[in-house]
């Protein structure tokens, strides 16, 4: 399976959904980078997507974006791929 990173914050139910729904999916294994405990990490995550909401989520080396970006991707039928889910 794709490695996925994820820029989480502790208390954000967004970031919960998007783990939830990648666990759902098959994903045993998230690399998670919390924002509010290095403030460093938030402004990578900034220069990386030009975002500054959690989730930021990473499939491989594509940035998927947000918690409804993973859900719409999901519907479409293109998470599963990218993950490399048999």
């Amino acid at each position: 399976m794709t490695p996925v990173r994820m820029y989480t914050s502790e208390y954000c139910p967004y970031c919960l959904r998007a783990k939830a729904l990648l666990q759902q999916r098959g994903v045993t294994d998230i690399e998670e980078i919390r924002i509010d405990l290095d403030p460093a990490e938030r402004g990578r995550m900034v220069e990386l997507t030009g975002r500054r909401t959690v989730p930021q989520i990473f499939i491989g080396d594509t940035h998927v974006g947000g918690c409804d970006d993973l859900v719409a991707l999901d519907q479409r039928g293109g998470l599963l791929p990218l993950l490399g889910a048999r």
